[in-house]
């Protein structure tokens, strides 16, 4: 039975997939920039990974091609993508280690292309309905491994996009958090808004890492803190792939 190939982004933290079996990093050209990504297989079935900041965490979040990206997924086949985003907590009963399924999200970027109709295409002017932009089987797929594999996980979460790669002030937060936003990350849009547009289904589970600025104690956000969560809690996020890529595999059997 032919498989379309399941797309995995990630991002801090996530610069490699061990899981992989005969791994092919290729670097393709599309007609926004270059992207890329590594092809390989996990559980017999065809993935595509692909790592946002680049080896090293060598692009910052501002500057993330992220048409580039979804336009070399789905030229790749990619039809369903399971995104990763590292966040911190903007909801004070979240703490570090924690995990949401996102189902919705707030835009407070500034400079970034968030589209891929600029109205100059056959299509003119295009209005994209977001309502759902999180698809719903799909985020059911991530729920359900959590539950298979025991990991305690979210349903639901609001995920409030900054322009970074500062971190944000406590009163962009307190904004957020009135707003309805739980976690803060600097890398979700435009990213689900152009799966959308690209027509792929799209899912995303969130990392939390830290306490966002002004909730709980007020130390600094230091990238060791960060790097630590992730070390104890990046194995997590791990299992869910695995169990989700396992099932598909067994009914593509």
């Amino acid at each position: 039975m032919m498989t379309t190939p399941l797309g995995i982004i990630a991002g801090t933290g996530f610069y490699d997939l061990d899981a992989l079996e005969d791994p092919v990093v290729e670097t393709v050209e599309t007609a926004y920039g270059e992207a890329r990504f590594t092809r390989g297989r996990w559980h017999g079935i065809p993935v595509v990974f692909l790592t946002r900041h680049g080896a090293g965490h060598s692009v910052p979040p501002h500057l993330v091609n992220y048409r580039a990206n979804i336009r070399a997924l789905a030229d790749a086949g990619v039809r369903d993508v399971v995104a990763v985003n590292v966040t911190g907590s903007i909801d004070p009963e979240l703490e570090p280690g924690d995990l949401l399924c996102l189902d919705d999200f707030l835009d407070f970027t500034k400079g970034r292309v968030s589209t891929f109709h600029d109205g100059s295409g056959p299509e003119g002017v295009v209005h994209v309905d977001v309502v759902g932009a999180y698809h719903p089987e799909l985020r059911r797929e991530i729920l359900d491994a959590a539950s298979v594999v025991g990991e305690a996980i979210r349903d639901g979460g609001v995920y409030a996009c900054f322009e970074g790669p500062r971190f944000e002030t406590p009163a962009e937060i307190r904004l957020a958090r009135l707003a309805g936003a739980d976690v803060a990350g600097m890398t979700g849009v435009p990213e689900v808004v152009l799966a959308v547009e690209a027509g792929l289904r799209y899912a995303a589970i969130s990392l939390v890492v830290n306490p966002a600025a002004g909730v709980g104690a007020q130390d600094p956000i230091t990238m060791d803190e960060i790097t630590a969560v992730l070390a104890a809690s990046s194995a997590k996020v791990l299992a869910i792939l695995d169990d989700l890529v396992h099932t598909r595999a067994t009914f593509a059997s």
